[in-house]
């Protein structure tokens, strides 16, 4: 489905198959004589052919057309290697590019860390080969430019700025266009859905710089969020105020459950509420298992951070408790 969702900005419906996320929103802008393309979808044959029909009933010119990556993930990636012309360009954050471009050491990082958390290690393989990000990822290395924060992106009648908000990804990118007061979000802000804050290194609080990112974007003056996924968003300080209520719920909650004692993240995991059909978390496919692990683990950095929580380890085992 192509739908113009504002004059020279094409919203493209790019399948994710069996997927809860349903589809990715690729934004086409068509404006003089060059293009702009946000986002890819999967590296998986039907995107491929859905954004190929797009491209030819609107007459887009692919090598005068620029990508932008606005975060690493394969839904948003993946298929940018197969899109990127001659005379094109790609664009992406240094963070985010490095990951898209990583080798094996990548998964390998993940694995151990993932493992400290309680993940059991003999389903962890298991976990990664099913995991879309690791299936239908780029596996050609991309030359890509890179934006930062405040880079300008000038296309005929519209003069985007970017605007960078860590914790979706460490180096997930926005675009904003200040006088059209329109906001592109990847999956920063989502309006049908929560996107998803893991935490897959120890280095980093992701939980806080995700609200904090969005504690950013809530000064800036914004009509119309073309997201990531799902539906268009017309009132984005209400979402946002959503969003923030929702994981101060989500800590709460991982207090709760800790109340009983100290657990690992696995075990929290294991407890927490998920919108899911299954009656136990025992049932969860493991790659959800493995999505609900990484939230897990950024709440309980998130509240450490705070003060909340402290940590002993037992067999390379991290335990979270109350203070």
């Amino acid at each position: 489905m192509i739908q113009e969702v504002y004059p020279g900005i094409h919203k493209i419906d790019v399948p994710i198959p069996k997927n809860p996320l349903k589809s990715l929103n690729c934004y086409i802008i068509q404006s003089g004589g060059r293009h702009l393309m946000i986002d890819t979808g999967f590296n998986r044959e039907e995107c491929l052919q859905v954004l190929k029909e797009a491209i030819h009933k609107l007459n887009v010119d692919l090598k005068k057309t620029d990508i932008l990556i606005t975060h690493m993930h394969a839904d948003h990636s993946g298929l940018v290697a197969d899109l990127v012309a001659e005379g094109a360009t790609a664009y992406c954050s240094a963070e985010d590019a490095d990951t898209i471009n990583a080798d094996a050491t990548h998964w390998e990082a993940m694995r151990i860390f993932t493992m400290t958390g309680g993940f059991p290690p003999e389903v962890f393989q298991n976990a990664i080969e099913k995991h879309p990000g690791y299936k239908y990822r780029s596996t050609v290395k991309v030359d890509f430019t890179i934006v930062d924060d405040g880079d300008q992106f000038p296309f005929g009648d519209f003069q985007f700025t970017c605007i960078k908000t860590p914790g979706h990804t460490r180096g997930h990118m926005c675009l904003y266009e200040q006088d059209k007061k329109i906001f592109i979000s990847g999956d920063h802000i989502l309006q049908d859905i929560t996107p998803n804050i893991s935490l897959w290194s120890d280095k980093y609080d992701p939980l806080h710089d995700y609200l904090q990112s969005l504690d950013r974007v809530n000064q800036l003056e914004i009509s119309l969020v073309l997201p990531g996924h799902r539906s268009l968003i017309k009132d984005c300080g209400g979402r946002i105020k959503e969003l923030k209520e929702h994981h101060e719920t989500r800590a709460q909650e991982v207090i709760d459950i800790l109340k009983s004692g100290a657990k690992s993240a696995y075990e929290v995991a294991a407890e927490m509420t998920w919108d899911m059909t299954y009656d136990s978390f025992e049932e969860f496919p493991v790659a959800q298992k493995w999505f609900a692990t990484g939230e897990a683990l950024a709440h309980l950095k998130y509240l450490e951070g705070r003060g909340r929580l402290t940590r002993e380890k037992n067999d390379n085992i991290i335990y979270y408790k109350i203070v």
